[in-house]
């Protein structure tokens, strides 16, 4: 009687919350394991809660490793007939999964912001931008294809085919809990694979509406499934999906850090691994560079997300002949933004994920000062509480600055000055990371020179906006392994077979 009342006052302050009365649909308070609605093997939950208000959204089944074992062990069986279907049925799925998430786009969106905290606007971008990735997959899914190679015999015959890699074990990220889901497994399940996924612990509940979609949609049991979890049972399902002999290809979204272990952990087992790592993204102003453009390019890219992306700029470089005049601007537009919780409307920041996140932006604002730097606008906690933190602009910070070497995952834009592109390129490379990199300028034959010479995946130039479906997202160095998305997306899923026939 308890539980049943438990789970039915959490559904009732959701939806009060999310304010729609389509969205009992899509509320799950379970797991999702083979087809099944399921709590964990001795019933422990762990609480979700609104980063904006504190309030809590709903609590859903904390698992484990034994729980992830039988979601493996379900997948792989699944793929057993899953790997023999056809790409056009399997194209047909992931299309009619697209066609749910647009039509509940609304809905998807509203529950994102309840428990991320971005912005609505923000929130049904993230949920179209996700959305993109199912149907993308769904036409690619029908152009997997292989080659055939001239022989260097007379009397043979050389072909490579592509094949399923297998189960696909994949761990995504609370700042985008809808799109990087859908990012992988629509890549996975196109290429003819099976996924076991577990989502942030702050986000789950956008990862089990994606799966009743999924459900409805007609993805067969056990060929997507959903294990939940707290922080404490995090490294246990990790080690599971590295080590387990069930598990071909294990994909990762996070921090450098999370994804060696990882790494070194799937190493007993040789699997195909799929990271995208943490950034530490340049962002260079030339004098040559339409500096209001560039600074609402900066202010896009920086503060969508409350800075909590990983593509975001973390270090925003000015040369000297408009350093002075792009500080002003960018401080006089950052100071402008309107910080609140994401449902409401007119907010442009939200609040951060949670107060860990808050203490290390602090950090690094205290820091970049005792280094002499100087504070423009903001600097401090927002007077709403909680993990609300002002939009912080920081001049003058010198590269000996913690924030210069270590990603801040907030709204903090700190700006270097620097004197020519050989001085910036070499400070923009000084990382062992390179996710992604941005540059302004007019000048055509530096915008090739610089292109080419930063050490990133992937550069916007005069533009900062660089993401979509089409485009490989990855990085370089210790900021990841393979792409996601784009007609290369596959490939993490795919293996290569070589067929040689006498004729």
């Amino acid at each position: 009687m308890s539980v049943g009342i438990t789970i039915l006052s959490t559904s009732w302050r959701l939806q009060q919350r999310l304010g729609h009365r389509k969205y009992s649909s899509l509320l799950r308070n379970k797991a999702f394991i083979n087809g099944a609605w399921v709590d964990s093997k001795d019933g422990q939950k762990f609480l979700v809660k609104n980063p904006s208000t504190g309030e809590e959204l709903g609590d859903v089944p904390d698992m484990g490793a034994r729980e992830a074992e039988s979601a493996i062990e379900h997948a792989y069986e699944a793929f057993q007939s899953w790997k023999h279907t056809t790409a056009k049925w399997r194209s047909q799925i992931l299309r009619k999964w697209f066609n749910l998430v647009t039509e509940n786009q609304e809905e998807l969106a509203r529950l994102l912001t309840a428990e991320n905290g971005k912005t609505l606007a923000e929130a049904e971008g993230e949920v179209g931008y996700g959305a993109s990735f199912l149907e993308w997959f769904s036409e690619e899914a029908k152009r997997n294809y292989g080659d055939v190679v001239p022989s260097p015999s007379r009397n043979k015959r050389m072909l490579f085919i592509r094949q399923p890699i297998g189960v696909a074990a994949m761990i995504t990220p609370w700042n985008f809990p809808n799109a990087m889901i859908t990012r992988k497994v629509g890549a996975a399940l196109a290429a003819g694979c099976t996924a076991v996924v577990k989502p942030g612990e702050d986000t789950p509940l956008s990862a089990l509406a994606l799966a009743e979609l999924a459900e409805q949609a007609g993805v067969p049991p056990g060929v997507l499934n959903i294990v939940t979890c707290g922080r404490e049972n995090a490294p246990a399902i990790g080690k599971v999906f590295c080590e387990s002999p069930l598990v071909s290809a294990i994909s990762f979204t996070g921090s450098t850090q999370t994804g060696k272990h990882l790494l070194q952990m799937s190493a007993s087992t040789v699997k195909k691994a799929s990271m995208e790592l943490g950034g530490n993204a340049p962002f260079i102003v030339f004098d040559s560079a339409d500096v209001d453009a560039a600074v609402a390019g900066a202010i896009g890219s920086k503060f969508r997300g409350t800075g909590q992306t990983c593509i975001c700029p973390n270090r925003i470089f000015a040369q000297s002949g408009i350093y002075e005049e792009f500080c002003a601007k960018l401080s006089t537009a950052v100071s402008k933004l309107v910080t609140g919780d994401g449902m409401s409307p007119g907010t442009s920041v939200g609040p951060m994920i949670n107060e860990r996140a808050v203490e290390k932006v602090e950090r690094h604002i205290e820091d970049a000062v005792a280094h002499g730097a100087k504070v423009l606008t903001g600097g401090k906690r927002h007077k709403l509480g909680g993990s609300f933190f002002e939009p912080t602009v920081v001049r003058d910070v010198p590269r000996e600055a913690v924030v210069c070497s270590e990603e801040t995952f907030g709204p903090l834009a700190p700006v270097i000055k620097f004197n020519s592109e050989e001085e910036v390129l070499s400070l923009a490379n000084f990382t062992r990371v390179g996710l992604a990199g941005y540059f302004y300028s007019q000048d055509m034959s530096q915008v090739w020179r610089v292109a080419e010479g930063l050490e990133v995946g992937m550069v916007g130039i005069n533009e900062t906006a660089i993401s979509a479906d089409c485009i490989a997202f990855g990085g370089v160095k210790e900021s990841g392994l393979g792409r996601e998305g784009s007609k290369y997306g596959l490939e993490e899923y795919s293996e290569i077979k070589y067929l040689c026939f006498g004729v």
